[in-house]
């Protein structure tokens, strides 16, 4: 008798202690969300090998994750592309992957930001270390881990406090404890980096609605892309990087596959940075020279520019919703995509 008395206790407690911390955390600004792990990449990653000729997956750094919304997509063209982007990384080890081990022969548009498309191809390197952890993970998933996954999604998309992130917004208690702070503990140079997004099941990315209202807020993410810019680091890979795309381009196409090169807004301080690192005569338009296909920067269309973007480099909610579908009336009017 007294053991289940107990264990109503010990649950009771649970519950409580759990609606209070969900609550605190609520009311900090966290909302629930889907973890953007490997996991949920892999989720997608295996949609590509059952799509048809028809189908169109997206690749990149975070500019396609957020910029392009796939319901305003599926709205306006009819089905819904796969997103496959990855923020802070180099497309080509995910382009590399779909060509050499799917047969998938449709369209892929990749989204090219050049400081990272360009960066390097070493495999340790971040930007290609990344996207190789999402591929091998893919490959190697167990069923374990397959079913791990599917568990927590319900409660992912019920709890703020169940998230992985890391650093300034994370809620585990490593985190936590690693913001605890004793004696002289090293403190990590880098601000704080929110994290500023949204992610849906399908991977679709949203601006958190706090970067266009919150200037102090926004202004965090601003001073981590100048702690980038000023900390240096290799210069951009223009040969290596632009060899391995070309000869897995040529793969793909000989596949019967299209591929769709997309230059996505930047402004202000990481305009002026990529100009210098990385300008648009001596790469972007060597790349859409020697690619051959299809290509898109934001800078010749009137209709792709004049974007609210909070912290430089990404588009606001709606901007985002208004940029997918300008883009999309474009590349129908340029044949580039059916046009239903």
């Amino acid at each position: 008798m007294k053991l289940k008395k107990s264990l109503i206790v010990a649950i009771a407690i649970t519950l409580i202690a759990s609606i209070g911390w969900e609550l605190y955390w609520r009311s900090n600004g966290f909302v629930a969300s889907v973890d953007d792990n490997d996991a949920l990449w892999a989720v997608e990653r295996a949609k590509v090998d059952k799509l048809s000729k028809d189908d169109i997956v997206l690749i990149g750094s975070s500019r396609v994750h957020f910029d392009i919304q796939l319901n305003k997509w599926k709205e306006k063209t009819g089905r819904k592309p796969i997103q496959l982007a990855c923020g802070g990384s180099s497309p080509l080890p995910i382009f590399h992957d779909i060509v050499n081990t799917s047969s998938f022969n449709g369209t892929i548009l990749v989204g090219v930001t050049p400081p990272l498309f360009f960066s390097t191809t070493f495999p340790e390197a971040q930007p290609w270390a990344w996207p190789l952890a999402r591929v091998n993970h893919f490959h190697d998933r167990t069923f374990a881990q397959r079913l791990n996954h599917q568990v927590s999604i319900p409660l992912q998309n019920s709890f703020a406090f169940i998230s992985e992130a890391q650093g300034v917004d994370g809620l585990k208690l490593e985190e936590l404890i690693g913001k605890v702070k004793i004696g002289e503990r090293t403190i990590d140079p880098m601000p704080p980096f929110h994290d500023f997004s949204v992610t849906r099941l399908d991977r679709n990315v949203r601006m958190k609605k706090r970067m266009e209202t919150d200037t102090t807020y926004a202004n965090t993410v601003k001073r981590v892309w100048q702690f980038f810019f000023e900390s240096g680091g290799p210069p951009p890979d223009k040969k290596s990087t632009m060899e391995f795309f070309l000869k897995d381009l040529e793969k793909f196409k000989e596949k019967g596959g299209n591929v769709i090169l997309l230059r996505c807004p930047s402004s202000d301080v990481f305009r002026e940075i990529e100009n210098k690192i990385t300008p648009r005569d001596t790469v972007w338009d060597e790349l859409v020279a020697k690619a051959g296909v299809k290509a898109y920067h934001f800078e010749d269309y009137p209709q792709l520019q004049n974007f609210t973007l909070p912290e430089w480099s990404h588009l606001k909610a709606d901007h985002a919703d208004y940029f997918t579908e300008e883009l999309i009336k474009i590349l129908k009017q340029d044949n580039t995509i059916p046009n239903p």
